[in-house]
């Protein structure tokens, strides 16, 4: 198993930065693909970025392509998303997630069902 510890989430104007942080801990040589996922009162999970474990090749949702950046340090077992440019509809709860499988896209988005282990998340707020 492999525990998830989101941090870095706050309050910020629109057009602002925040850079989230997630660090796991656990059997975490198991993984294969980390991924950002949100969830906004009354909608729907929806996946922001994923990253290989190994690195590699980034991938991002359309609506944050651009805006926000995806790393890892593996030798501190954290993976960053780096949001600029932030937009009140960026306004989530952030959840950081490790998967089993390698990191797939379909129809532009990563399936949460592909992800086995999660953060309790970080709030970001986005307003004037």
């Amino acid at each position: 198993q492999v525990q998830l510890v989101e941090s870095g989430g706050g309050s910020v104007q629109p057009g602002g930065s925040l850079r989230l942080s997630c660090t796991a801990s656990g059997y975490t040589y198991s993984r294969r693909c980390m991924g950002w996922f949100r969830q906004a009162p009354g909608k729907e999970r929806d996946w922001v970025a994923g990253i290989p474990t190994g690195g590699g090749i980034t991938y991002y949702a359309a609506s944050v392509k651009g805006r926000f950046t995806i790393s890892q340090d593996n030798a501190k077992n954290t993976m960053y998303l780096q949001m600029n440019a932030l937009k009140p509809e960026d306004t989530a709860m952030y959840h950081c997630a490790a998967s089993l499988s390698f990191c797939t896209v379909v129809a532009g988005r990563m399936s949460a069902a592909r992800f086995v282990d999660w953060g309790q998340g970080t709030q970001v707020a986005v307003s004037s």
